[in-house]
């Protein structure tokens, strides 16, 4: 018999208990699914049952399900392929897809450099993600504002108005109301928010200079982003100053400043190596027979400046490098320039 010849049981839904396993969510559980198997689910291999009684859900997801221990057999954790007999008790525990919880609050810790009523400034370390994206629905940094400041729930993307890479380390402005939120956006639309960033690129660029050159998507690479000159490209303008050179591996590296007019994606990574100084560590625009030296692109936004959208008086923040980056200045014969 084939999984889809299965007939349904009548009281196939219920609202029971969860039998005995341990309940991964902390209360707002979706109803426990109930099925008594009948002689016709004889010989039929579990996962493939499952999805024949379930058709509400995608296989694939009730995979994920045995998987993870979200569905008993006669009171024991279920294993995908076991064969059943045809007169047991399965029970299904619906757990919401990872998407339905990316505007959960988690607690975090926030390394906060300023907060007010009106903003928050946050030193985001390395590794953390910003906002909630395929494959990252969970652990973000919106998940911590929610959790630190639960009203911030009313504001357009937990108040983010910029973002810097999961693997870019320094400082970000939040707004915590509408009000703030609006202004913010205004100001980084009239690029009068100063963004600067310390990078480690390799090579030895000019002593400084301006890049002036749009960025679009990649023609052939829809990860990357890259200069260009197709219609749907935005204007991206980056400032740089090179403030000492050093070696890595027996090869020169710069320290580079770099001011922001713009804020596209990628534009510092995009920026350098399309001047021929790609990062050091720089997994997806950099020397790839190079990526033993560093494990991360080697850039950190250490100041950040901004009109006070309440106050209107001017702010500005500094935040030093993380431990990892300094030690690769220090590898590089590198001093750390000053705050």
């Amino acid at each position: 018999m084939k999984p889809t010849d299965i007939p349904i049981p009548d009281n196939s839904i219920s609202d029971g208990e969860w039998d005995g396993l341990d309940d991964a969510d902390d209360g707002a559980a979706l109803p426990a699914i109930e099925l008594q198997l009948t002689p016709e689910a004889c010989g039929v291999r579990l996962d493939k049952a499952i999805s024949a009684l379930v058709p509400q859900y995608s296989r694939s997801r009730l995979q994920q399900w045995i998987e993870a221990g979200h569905v008993s057999v006669d009171g024991e954790v279920a294993r995908a392929k076991m064969t059943l007999y045809g007169d047991e008790k399965l029970v299904i525990r619906p757990q919401p897809a990872p998407e339905e919880q990316a505007f959960k609050a988690e607690p975090m810790d926030l390394a906060i450099v300023h907060e007010d009523d009106a903003i928050l400034v946050i030193d985001k370390p390395v590794g953390l993600v910003v906002h909630p994206a395929a494959g990252n629905w969970s652990g973000t940094l919106l998940n911590g504002l929610l959790h630190h400041f639960p009203a911030i729930a009313g504001v357009p993307r937990a108040g983010i108005v910029h973002r810097l890479d999961k693997d870019t380390s320094g400082l970000m402005v939040v707004a915590k109301t509408l009000v703030a939120h609006t202004d913010l956006v205004r100001q980084l639309q009239a690029r009068t928010v100063k963004r600067e960033y310390l990078a480690l690129v390799w090579g030895t660029p000019n002593s400084s200079g301006t890049v002036d050159a749009a960025i679009g998507r990649h023609p052939r690479d829809r990860i990357k982003m890259a200069v260009s000159t197709n219609f749907s490209a935005k204007p991206a303008v980056t400032h740089y100053e090179r403030l000492a050179t050093g070696t890595l591996d027996g090869k020169p590296v710069s320290l580079v400043c770099c001011r922001l007019e713009t804020g596209r994606t990628h534009q510092i990574r995009v920026h350098m190596q399309s001047l021929g100084f790609a990062l050091v560590g720089d997994a997806l625009y950099g020397k790839q027979h190079l990526m033993q030296v560093f494990p991360r692109q080697a850039l950190h936004a250490r100041r950040l400046g901004l009109i006070h959208p309440v106050s209107g008086e001017a702010g500005e923040w500094s935040a030093a490098l993380p431990a990892d980056f300094a030690d690769l200045l220090e590898r590089a014969g590198i001093a750390q320039p000053q705050s």
